[in-house]
């Protein structure tokens, strides 16, 4: 590939570290679940910070709009989780997210993605993310920034940043190093 090509590749990608809000964006007339429960998650980490006098009442709404989205959308996001901005999640059907888990920004989650705990620990979810349809992420695993996890993969051991893990149990099939793979990818 040309430098030029590459440039403009890496050019297009969102920032791995920096937060894209404008993928989160949703027009209020639009039919978007998924946007709709990001938006209700976001509003509930606002109010948390509020100190005025009608934050009780404006907490109960927030709570009943994301119980709403929560079964439209078929996903078990908890409210307090750690997400980052720019998120997507085009499919929420069956997604679940540990409270404690931590995902970076930028991410993209497909449907049936689990991201949950072990008697270990919990995973820490990089910048610039894409976790595949029906991936499990489990345990103290830590996935680097610009990391692809392949459809149905079980990940349980660390992914390094801009590297590709498929599989069940997961392994490294593309890294970095070895392939030129990830600077392609978007």
């Amino acid at each position: 590939m040309t430098e030029a090509v590459e440039q403009a590749v890496a050019a297009s990608r969102p920032s791995a570290t920096e937060p894209d809000w404008s993928r989160e964006a949703k027009a209020f007339w639009r039919w978007d679940p998924s946007r709709s429960l990001l938006a209700a998650l976001r509003a509930h980490e606002r109010l948390a910070s509020s100190r005025g006098p009608w934050r009780v009442v404006l907490r109960k709404l927030v709570v009943a709009r994301h119980r709403w989205w929560s079964v439209v959308t078929g996903a078990d996001i908890p409210l307090g989780c750690r997400i980052d901005g720019g998120l997507l999640i085009p499919h929420p059907n069956g997604v679940v997210i540990h409270a404690d888990a931590t995902i970076g920004p930028n991410c993209l989650i497909f449907q049936q993605v689990t991201i949950g705990a072990s008697k270990k620990g919990i995973p820490t979810i990089g910048g610039q993310v894409d976790i595949g349809a029906g991936a499990k992420v489990i345990g103290p695993v830590k996935v680097g920034d610009g990391a692809l996890i392949g459809a149905n993969a079980v990940v349980v051991c660390d992914v390094p940043a801009g590297a590709t893990a498929v599989g069940v149990p997961a392994r490294i099939v593309a890294s970095p190093a070895t392939s030129d793979a990830a600077s392609v990818r978007r």
